[in-house]
């Protein structure tokens, strides 16, 4: 019963009511990455997207699927042996908004001071 009132009212949490439809009528399953995330395609279309394992989060993508969802390459990641390139970082979630957000010396959100200017910026007036 939670899911349903889920899926009825939140678009956050996993699928709603009309992706599942639309998933159940038209859509053919093409894999899953390894945070549980499962990938669709169109049958009979360009159309690709993605039902997240929780929270709709944009970031939890894994390279591979993202060029895929993003028509960059053909083959889903689930029908080749896929490798992460070795420049490729793994997988760290979107912070912003949290404790753990980004926050730079000076920042009002942090206890440390603003760094202490040069003296070497001579700020441009007009004329000069």
């Amino acid at each position: 019963m939670k899911t349903l009132l889920l899926e009825l009212f939140t678009w956050w949490n996993g699928q709603t009511m009309g992706t599942r439809f639309f998933t159940w009528r038209k859509g053919e399953f093409v894999g899953e990455d390894e945070f549980g995330n499962k990938y669709y395609k169109e049958r009979a279309g360009k159309k690709r997207w993605v039902i997240y394992n929780g929270l709709a989060e944009a970031s939890t993508i894994p390279p591979g699927w993202h060029g895929w969802m993003h028509h960059r390459v053909d083959t889903p990641p689930s029908e080749e042996t896929y490798h992460a390139k070795h420049w490729q970082q793994p997988h760290q979630a979107n912070r912003t908004g949290t404790p753990g957000a980004y926050r730079p010396h000076g920042s009002i959100l942090t206890p440390e001071a603003r760094p202490e200017v040069s003296g070497d910026y001579e700020a441009w007036t007009p004329g000069s």
